[in-house]
């Protein structure tokens, strides 16, 4: 039996078990994202005032599951003083890779670039800076320790993973407390009942959050001691990790 698509909200189609970040989802990212993730503007503005403190002259810097390109760009022209240094965006998705390339403003082509990668298979040079702006949740749990030993190797002594991710509650009565304000939050931006339903519901086997304890532990196992956590609201957490 073919499964029905149901609207998630923003002019977004999907299917149960089968949410993806292709097709028409590409077009209307942005504007759903902001509505769905609160301070999700502000967490940009964060992650480039951080970058400030690790971005050099020659730096690499990683975004990870780099959707539109927006943070990456926003990135490269916080640090505009920074010679030479390359921004390299990664996503798994290549309607994604090609709305970012498609945006991207010649001015910024010689240090910025977008490339259809699958982070799991992919080589990563020496870096200052990787930036996995709520991507991590969705890598499958079995490799997601592999990825983060990938981006510890890969980064430089003194330089800064920053990782925002959507987190679980370790007790039932505060996971219950805090699902419950999130839906009400969404139901302030607009969405309705269905929308949201609808969206959970295609989430199902996807997004798979860690607490904010199994998030630290899986960046120490990767070598990290020195971890901060920079913005919480409700269920989202910014993370700053320093090699």
């Amino acid at each position: 039996m073919k499964k029905e698509q149901k609207i998630a909200g923003d002019g977004i189609l999907t299917l149960d078990s089968g949410w993806s970040f292709s097709g028409d989802v590409v077009a209307n990212f942005d504007k759903h994202i902001n509505k769905s993730v609160p301070l999700y503007e502000m967490g940009h503005d964060l992650v480039c005032d951080l970058s400030n403190f690790f971005v050099k002259e020659n730096s690499i810097i990683y975004e990870i599951g780099c959707s539109t390109g927006s943070l990456t760009k926003k990135i490269c022209l916080s640090n505009p003083n920074k010679k030479n240094a390359r921004y390299i965006g990664f996503d798994i998705e290549s309607d994604m890779i090609i709305h970012a390339n498609k945006f991207l403003d010649k001015s910024l082509s010689k240090k910025v670039s977008f490339v259809n990668k699958d982070i799991v298979n992919a080589e990563l040079e020496k870096s200052d800076l990787i930036v996995c702006y709520y991507t991590l949740q969705f890598i499958p749990p079995a490799v997601r320790q592999i990825v983060m030993d990938k981006i510890y190797k890969s980064l430089n002594w003194g330089g800064a993973l920053i990782m925002f991710e959507k987190v679980r509650f370790p007790d039932a009565r505060f996971q219950d407390i805090i699902s419950t304000t999130y839906m009400d939050y969404k139901l302030k931006q607009g969405y309705s009942e269905s929308d949201i339903v609808n969206k959970t519901m295609s989430l199902k086997g996807i997004l798979e959050p860690f607490s904010t304890l199994g998030n630290i532990d899986l960046m120490k196992r990767s070598g990290f001691a020195d971890i901060a956590s920079v913005q919480k609201f409700l269920c989202f957490e910014g993370f700053l990790a320093i090699k």
